[in-house]
Parts: C-alpha cells; sequence; structure tokens
C-alpha cells in the first residue's frame, strides 16, 4: 500500500484554491505544529509546506488522512458549507433508490464529507464483488443478519451488532437470510452520488433507477 505522500498530485487543471488556506487553518486549529502534523499523516515537512502553500494539491487519499488527523471532514478541508434547512432529513423526504435488487434511502444531507445511507441488502445479490477504495465506513443492523468479509476474515452480525473500519480493507457484505438485511450505513467516501456508493452493483454493471 502505498503512502499519502506517494499519490500522484490531480492535474493542476482540477486545482481546489481553497484547499491550501483550509489546510494551514485547520492544522493551527489543531494546535499542530508543521512538523507534527506532518509526522501524523505520514508526509514530510516539506511536502505539507507545499500543499499549505497551493504548490502541490492533495490527492483524494491524502485530503482523508489530514481530515483525520485535524479532527475534522473532508468538506471543512475543502471549505465547503452546508446550509442549516439540510440538517434535518424527515422520513418523507426519504426517497428510495434502487440498484440491482439494493435499496437505499439517502439519510443525511449531500455534499458533506460523511454520507448516511439506509439500506435493505436482498439475499443474493452482490456476488463475489469485493471492494477496496479510500474511505471509512461504519454500519450498523437493524434487522436480519449481515455476513461481512474484512480482509481475510468473516464475520456474522445481527441486530444491534456494528462494524466500523477503513475502506481500503478489502470488503464485502452480503445479506445471510432469505428475506434479506436492513442496515444503517454511514461512509466517508469522497464521492457523494448514490450512483458511486460501495454497496451493491457497480454503476457500470446496473443502470440506477429512482
Amino acid at each position: 500500500m502505498h503512502s499519502p505522500e506517494s499519490e500522484p498530485s490531480p492535474p493542476q487543471t482540477e486545482a481546489l484554491p481553497a484547499v491550501a488556506p483550509q489546510l494551514r487553518a485547520l492544522r493551527r486549529r489543531a494546535a499542530l505544529t508543521l512538523e507534527a502534523a506532518a509526522r501524523a499523516a505520514g508526509l514530510s515537512s516539506a511536502h505539507l509546506s507545499r500543499l499549505e502553500t497551493g504548490q502541490r494539491q492533495p490527492s483524494l487519499p491524502m485530503l482523508l488522512t489530514l481530515a483525520r488527523v485535524y479532527g475534522t471532514t473532508v468538506s471543512d478541508l475543502l471549505g465547503e458549507t452546508v446550509a442549516d434547512r439540510d440538517a434535518v432529513v424527515r422520513a418523507a423526504g426519504m426517497e428510495p433508490t434502487r440498484a440491482g435488487g439494493w435499496t437505499y434511502w439517502q439519510a443525511g444531507a449531500s455534499g458533506r464529507g460523511m454520507q448516511a445511507l439506509r439500506v435493505h441488502v436482498p439475499h443474493g445479490s452482490q456476488g463475489d464483488i469485493v471492494r477496496v477504495h479510500p474511505g471509512e465506513e461504519w454500519l450498523h443492523v437493524l434487522r436480519g443478519r449481515l455476513r461481512l468479509r474484512l480482509g481475510d476474515t468473516t464475520d456474522l452480525l445481527g441486530p444491534g451488532d456494528s462494524a466500523h473500519f477503513d475502506s481500503l480493507t478489502p470488503h464485502r457484505i452480503a445479506a445471510q437470510d432469505p428475506d434479506g438485511v436492513e442496515l444503517l450505513f454511514v461512509h466517508t467516501l469522497l464521492q457523494s452520488p448514490t450512483a458511486t456508493l460501495c454497496l451493491g452493483p457497480n454503476p457500470s454493471e446496473s443502470r440506477v433507477t429512482p
């Protein structure tokens, strides 16, 4: 696995001008010196300094790492704000999205560094798909039983059980019972659209329909 510093920078055409001042401001808010923050993030001080002055653009995995170090979200690093009206999501406003037999209800505001969903996973729908991508995931079983594979380990989770893991660990989830399983699911994927979720089929494999 490559360190965050080894990740290539995005092309300059994808530059994020708000990132450099935000990185410096959030590091100072966390009361970290340049050297301490760089060490915690697995970077050199010189590399972090170039990020803070806009001479280099951070990769997505690097943004996630720095967000963890500073105790904040990727949205905060990017200087994004979400209107107060998006803070509450009413049950009546949770429109289902279906893909490959899976059903999703958006349980949080879009555009944040963390995305929340309620998910119904039918039995036998995912096949042998194993996911690996930057981010973190947390899930909580509401109903049914979930078979969770993390790396070389497989666990069976029942109602009330939870799991929290780094998404760079190869992972796969599947419903154990014929009636499927219902979950609360929170992820810090750096892509927000529902069609790019790590759950269910790849977007290229199945057309998402409302």
